[in-house]
């Protein structure tokens, strides 16, 4: 059977397909489709391709979706596998830093290097966000 749109777009994004997952986005795929296993491109992206995190988050990916099997969030799986670009995209597109995964783990507690790696460093004070000053995104939307 046909591969669906999501698993399409979850498939570039797995490979990091820059080009690809922007093809497929122009087409009018929906950054929150899910794969035949209910992830997101965002939950099965190349960890490691900080440019693919930022496309899908700029056309609307949810950074804020927990894995439907494990509770994790994108931010968990960046801050484990210790991509740090990927994981200050995610929390610049309104990633929250501070929810739990299915298993009560913060990203702070599976943070590779520990809490003094720079991946934790960046968890325990994360720079602030462009535009935080002015009352953040939480306080503008109604």
């Amino acid at each position: 059977h046909a591969m669906s749109d999501g698993d399409r777009l979850c498939s570039a994004a797995a490979r990091g397909d820059h080009e690809e997952v922007r093809r497929l986005l122009d087409a009018g795929v929906d950054p929150n489709g899910t794969n035949a296993f209910g992830r997101t491109p965002l939950q099965v992206m190349m960890l490691g391709s900080p440019r693919v995190a930022e496309l899908l988050l700029r056309r609307g990916a949810d950074p804020n979706r927990p894995d439907p099997h494990t509770g994790c969030l994108p931010v968990h799986d960046a801050a484990r596998a210790g991509f740090l670009e990927t994981l200050a995209a995610l929390h610049r597109a309104g990633a929250r830093l501070d929810l739990p995964d299915g298993r009560g783990r913060l990203p702070l507690d599976v943070a590779a290097g520990g809490p003094d790696g720079a991946v934790g460093r960046y968890l325990r004070h994360p720079p602030p966000l462009p535009g935080a000053e002015k009352g953040g995104p939480e306080k503008a939307v109604r």
